[in-house]
């Protein structure tokens, strides 16, 4: 790189730690200055790192199974600074850590985790990376909450059909409001359930387009921190980085996906930069222009490989 594409490179990533901070000089706050205690926490973490690393389910492989304590605190051993976990309901309302729809590879099983009781669920062995059993069980949320109480910030997928007794737990535990980031579709249901809640929960919607965003925005009580935004080509709206730039002046971080879950495009969730691109020798062409583009938090199945190129990407600016 010759001297002028370093400067305009440095400048690039200088732009990208400005808008990180949300001004010139300032410090990063994300969400309403209303809820800005509730808050502390994640925009302390990300004024610190300056980019957040989310990791997928958690860090799995061998006998360590995904969606398990264990896995959560590999994932943040290994530079993670989120980990993001799904849940499922057992039919008598016990809350447990598991992604429906992989009950057959994950545990043998070819009923859906939400039509069974949690007798039936607890009976259940988790399949290891070789689809042995592995002597673990599926966890319950409950255990996760009592677990991480230290200011661990951990994000809540899949739990859109049972928001109110998702929130019902998480209110047992007075530390879970300042750590969980729940995130759903930004469907009118979920926006209005997290607007009329009295708990101001994080929350992020999932949006894929410009309409999505702006009625996502409509709602003026939720505590809206961030958008995961999807963009599967470089053609989608939420790739264009004037739409990005809606999203980061009404004070919210964005969120982008590098992982990559399939071979073809229908697999992919931001224009093909994924972690596969980052470890054939890309990294800046894949996390690197995230980081360009403005992301807030990136979502990885490989937290110690991401988080030593931010550490380098950051220290060289």
């Amino acid at each position: 790189m010759d001297g002028k594409s370093k400067q305009n490179d440095y400048n690039k990533r200088k732009a990208t730690r400005e808008t990180l901070c949300g001004r010139k000089g300032g410090t990063a706050m994300f969400g309403k200055e209303q809820y800005r205690e509730i808050n502390a926490n994640l925009n302390r973490q990300i004024e610190e790192k300056k980019v957040l690393i989310s990791v997928h389910r958690g860090a799995w492989g061998g006998n360590i199974i995904q969606n398990t304590i264990p896995a959560f605190q590999i994932a943040r051993d290994m530079g993670g600074d989120i980990f993001e976990l799904d849940l499922s309901l057992s039919t008598d309302g016990v809350l447990y850590v598991f992604h429906d729809g992989t009950e057959p590879g994950n545990l043998s099983c070819d009923k859906n985790l939400n039509t069974l009781s949690s007798q039936e669920i607890d009976a259940l062995e988790c399949n290891n990376w070789i689809f042995e059993k592995s002597g673990v069980h599926v966890e319950r949320f409950q255990d996760v909450l009592e677990t991480f109480s230290h200011g661990e910030l951990f994000n809540v997928d899949r739990a859109a059909n049972y928001l109110p007794q998702t929130i019902e737990l998480m209110n047992q535990y007075p530390h879970a409001i300042h750590q969980a980031i729940v995130k759903t579709a930004a469907t009118p249901e979920a926006l209005r359930f997290f607007e009329e809640c009295p708990q101001k929960y994080m929350f992020m919607p999932i949006v894929r387009n410009m309409e999505e965003v702006r009625f996502a925005l409509s709602f003026h009580t939720i505590n809206m921190v961030g958008m995961e935004i999807l963009a599967p080509t470089q053609k989608d709206e939420l790739f264009q980085e004037e739409n990005i730039r809606v999203i980061q002046e009404a004070g919210l971080f964005v969120w982008m996906n590098s992982i990559k879950l399939g071979p073809t495009e229908k697999f992919g969730l931001y224009a093909g930069l994924d972690d596969c691109m980052a470890l054939s020798g890309q990294e800046d062409e894949a996390w690197g222009t995230m980081f360009r583009k403005g992301a807030g938090v990136i979502q990885t199945d490989w937290p110690f490989q991401l988080s030593r190129y931010r550490d380098r990407y950051f220290h060289e600016t």
